[in-house]
């Protein structure tokens, strides 16, 4: 780490005002901070001072997408081979490396798509570059079926990168979460790549075993088949589904994660389950439709919605920031995600389009819970005199 540290300091003055190659001082300041923790504090402004800078908290957030990442990668491998019908004679270490062939180029294209976009952002303002793409680029492929089109990958990462973020000004600005602002870009741009029966699958074709059809248990729960999935295979995440989304288990250690460092917020995360069984529960006793009849916990387990719930609801800048608004904020997520799979089959995943329209309405909740303080003090203040 000291040569590291060594030859950093070397090229140091050539990048700074004045040196040779002072128009790459944004890069060069991103990779020396990603690599050291920065010496320098702030000097001006009200901030909070803490000992974790933001490139640490993203790194906390990326460890914590870990167990689901890797779960994901093991699920593609293992689908892949359960459509042919070879699930049973397949090894541990092909299932990984079937899955790390299709996983990880959408990953690598994500982030060199986002970062270079970043990198140019930077360089243009001649500003420091922003460390939320760290997250974001990890995000997006965790949210994507496997087999999307990488070009399609690149096409949206940067509008998500752009439009969901850097019109706003940039990291800290932004009014929706840029991953989910990517997936539904996709969603509605190129609904035959993001929804139906063959592109949760790895390589689903002509090839499949009969019977084996590759529909997600939202979409059999859509049209009364959910008793095809059980409730410990969803919760382990042994069903098709976005590469990240399956296993409500993994998800959960990342919560974990998230909230013994303090980084993700417990009250948000536990809100929205709670928001999501009630409607759920509420919608059992009714049973007008096949979904309104699935058990309200195995609606926890579906599609993305811990996935939603943990990592992407729980962003502190999209996000409800007072201590009340996160109750109702998570809640309403829950409510609204489990309303939009049960009334609308044609697009039975609902926590996207749930989680993007609270991101809409976070500051007026957040200005009505500050409003209901005021209002409480000054009449406090008010019966005092």
């Amino acid at each position: 780490m000291k040569a590291l540290r060594k030859l950093l300091d070397n090229i140091k003055p050539h990048v700074q005002k004045g040196g040779k190659y002072e128009m790459f001082h944004s890069t060069f300041d991103a990779f020396e901070t990603l690599l050291f923790v920065p010496n320098h504090t702030t000097k001006n402004g009200a901030h909070v001072r803490d000992a974790m800078d933001l490139k640490r908290t993203m790194a906390v957030v990326v460890l914590a997408l870990m167990p689901a990442f890797f779960f994901g990668m093991y699920n593609v491998g293992y689908q892949h081979f359960l459509s042919l019908g070879q699930a049973a004679s397949a090894t541990f270490g092909e299932m990984m490396l079937e899955g790390l062939i299709k996983v990880l180029p959408i990953v690598i294209v994500s982030y060199m798509t986002g970062l270079g976009i970043e990198f140019i952002f930077a360089q243009i303002r001649k500003h420091e570059v922003n460390e939320g793409f760290l997250v974001s680029g990890f995000l997006i492929p965790l949210v994507l079926p496997v087999d999307i089109p990488l070009w399609m990958v690149v096409v949206a990462t940067t509008f998500a990168v752009i439009i969901g973020k850097e019109v706003f000004g940039g990291t800290g600005m932004n009014i929706w979460n840029p991953a989910l602002v990517a997936r539904a870009f996709l969603f509605f741009a190129y609904p035959s790549k993001m929804s139906g029966d063959t592109i949760w699958i790895s390589g689903l074709t002509e090839k499949a075993v009969d019977g084996f059809s590759g529909a997600t248990p939202l979409a059999a729960a859509a049209s009364g088949n959910i008793s095809q999935f059980s409730m410990l295979d969803s919760f382990l995440g042994f069903i098709p589904g976005s590469i990240g989304e399956t296993s409500t288990l993994a998800i959960l250690i990342g919560a974990f994660i998230l909230i013994y460092t303090g980084i993700g917020s417990w009250k948000i995360m536990f809100s929205t389950f709670a928001g999501g069984f009630l409607m759920a529960w509420v919608f059992n006793m009714v049973g007008a439709n096949a979904s309104m009849q699935v058990p309200a916990l195995h609606h926890l387990c579906l599609g993305g919605f811990a996935f939603g719930a943990v990592f992407m609801a729980t962003d502190p800048v999209s996000g409800a920031r007072t201590e009340t608004g996160k109750w109702i904020y998570g809640f309403l997520i829950g409510v609204f995600s489990i309303l939009i799979r049960v009334f609308n089959p044609a697009y039975p995943e609902g926590v996207m389009l749930a989680i993007l329209l609270m991101n809409t309405f976070a500051p007026l909740i957040d200005h009505f819970v500050v409003q209901s303080n005021i209002n409480r003090r000054l009449k406090r203040a008010t019966v005092k005199a």
